[in-house]
């Protein structure tokens, strides 16, 4: 029986390069140099870019680079739900206007980084990167 595509090496490859996407998937002023905000999504893009380094290039069967994907996901969920309330309204002309550009993109980031959190802790994914020689118990 042959395997979902969910469950193919190259489609959970594709998956964890661009899981970057949900810890970026902010309003372009959210990056300018004024902002406070860019160094968080960075930091967190920086840990899973370390993480595919280990799992995709090094080939790692150890589990720290799962967790600290499975952590910056996590984070990008927290962060954004603690940023959500301060960021909600924008004043437009002396009046609050409801910022639906932040906040749909914060509900759409968060959604993500919880598909791929589910989607990371499944054993059928961690075990469908190894390859044939390296077929060991990753947990």
């Amino acid at each position: 029986m042959p395997q979902p595509v969910w469950m193919r090496r190259h489609f959970i490859l594709f998956i964890l390069v661009l899981q970057v996407i949900p810890l970026l998937l902010f309003p372009p002023r959210s990056f300018s140099p004024a902002s406070q905000e860019w160094w968080l999504p960075a930091l967190l893009a920086l840990m899973v870019a370390i993480a595919d380094g280990q799992l995709i290039l090094r080939n790692s069967t150890q589990i720290w680079p799962w967790n600290l994907m499975a952590f910056a996901q996590g984070f990008n969920i927290i962060s954004r739900l603690m940023m959500l309330w301060p960021h909600a309204t924008v004043m437009v002309g002396g009046a609050a206007r409801l910022d639906i550009p932040y906040l749909g993109l914060s509900c759409l980031a968060m959604l993500l980084s919880a598909g791929l959190l589910w989607y990371l802790e499944l054993p059928e994914v961690r075990h469908g990167l190894l390859r044939d020689e390296q077929a060991v118990e990753v947990e």
